[in-house]
């Protein structure tokens, strides 16, 4: 019986996953099979700090937005104890104020969801060989912040006031989706849809979508 080529096997990057929606987590653990060893999930942050903390992982793909804190509070849990993990946001969010605060908290790099499972991979060995690593229009987003420019902002009142899935359903809702996409995109029923789009026009005092989505493009969120 022939021996196979080569006696060593270049060891392969351990990936954990971090993200409050099962079906997704499931897609990314099996998109992402051949390419890395996923070593474990959690859809909360509490559940990630305890689990990183105990298996160590080279990166760490990082959702920013979650209904316990999301990526952020992970970073700033994990970041002086563990400085070796890797951070990669992986996030539907597109929005400046998002891309800068993860990587101010201390991510290597910001993905979009709509990354292919390829470029991901190639984006997850690039984290953690030390490289930063942004979707195309992200990268300007962090120049920007950087180079000290006021127009990009990172912190606002106003849109402190709104929930972390409140600025996701108004950041699409912005973009001209319907309800039913939004739904879709986000893993809810349109009834919650519905109901977080009430809630932001109660709290930011407007009266319909089209103030919405002036008030988001003003802030970038669009």
């Amino acid at each position: 019986m022939t021996e196979p080529q080569g006696t060593e096997t270049e060891r392969r990057l351990t990936v954990f996953l971090v993200d409050d929606h099962a079906m997704f987590r499931a897609g990314v653990r099996a998109e992402l099979g051949a390419h890395v060893e996923v070593v474990g999930e959690a859809s909360s942050v509490a559940e990630a700090v305890s689990k990183i903390a105990a298996i160590e992982p080279d990166v760490v793909l990082l959702d920013v937005h979650m209904p316990d804190g999301g990526g952020r509070a992970v970073l700033d849990a994990m970041r002086r104890s563990h400085p070796h993990v890797k951070f990669l946001a992986l996030s539907v969010s597109d929005a400046a104020e998002d891309v800068i605060g993860l990587i101010r908290a201390g991510a290597r790099g910001y993905v979009t969801k709509t990354i292919s499972p390829d470029e991901l991979a190639a984006a997850i060995r690039r984290v953690a060989d030390g490289d930063a690593v942004f979707s195309p229009r992200l990268a300007g987003f962090v120049l920007d912040a950087f180079a000290s420019r006021p127009d990009v902002p990172v912190a606002d009142p106003e849109l402190d006031q709104l929930t972390n899935r409140e600025r996701e359903v108004l950041r699409l809702l912005a973009r001209g989706y319907a309800y039913k996409e939004i739904a879709k995109e986000l893993f809810i029923s349109i009834k919650t849809v519905e109901t977080h789009v009430s809630n932001v026009l109660r709290k930011l005092q407007m009266s319909n979508r089209y103030e919405l989505s002036r008030w988001a493009a003003d802030r970038r969120l669009v």
